[in-house]
């Protein structure tokens, strides 16, 4: 039963969620809560797991709630549930992509879907943020420190320019000499 419902419950979330990995975070965590899966916490740790992770970050983290839900098979069906319906979505995208391309009301949909899905994005990390205690609560030498590696790592991807492996690293090292 557990599997069906990890299948149903990723794919609805991979037909429903738009904008990316990023923005489907949201959507996948109130899921996650609401079936009780996984904490709170433990979900944060499989973002950062995810987000680390080669290939997308929504069915990384779909492969690891299923796989601390029913092991292996688990993974597999949220996989599946997550994958299937972005397959048929670009499929029949592709069909008529070329011939829908120019109209007017296409362009002006994708370009009403943008602040959304940045929305979806930035409370993604607030929600994160506000989870982990880096927003909020009392101020610790914990708290400036992650505020000072998210500040050091936003100014050196946007400012800098360096690549963000290259920052995800150094944000890794820093947190085993901190932490």
């Amino acid at each position: 039963m557990v599997l069906v419902e990890l299948f149903w419950t990723f794919l609805m979330i991979g037909f429903v969620s738009f904008g990316g990995g990023y923005a489907m975070i949201p959507v996948i965590e109130r899921e996650v809560s609401a079936h009780g899966w996984m904490t709170t916490q433990e979900f944060t740790d499989v973002i950062a797991i995810a987000g680390m992770s080669p290939g997308p970050i929504a069915t990384n983290s779909a492969i690891f709630v299923g796989y601390k839900t029913a092991a292996l098979p688990g993974a597999i069906v949220s996989a599946l549930g997550m994958v299937i319906p972005s397959l048929l979505i670009i499929l029949m995208i592709a069909t008529f992509f070329f011939k829908f391309n120019e109209n007017r009301i296409v362009k002006s949909a994708f370009y009403g879907l943008r602040p959304i899905i940045t929305g979806l994005i930035i409370y993604a990390a607030l929600r994160f943020a506000i989870t982990n205690n880096v927003l909020g609560g009392t101020i610790s030498w914990q708290m400036i420190s992650l505020l000072a590696i998210f500040s050091i790592s936003l100014f050196s991807l946007i400012k800098l320019r360096m690549h963000p492996i290259f920052v995800i690293m150094l944000a890794g090292i820093c947190g085993v000499l901190l932490y």
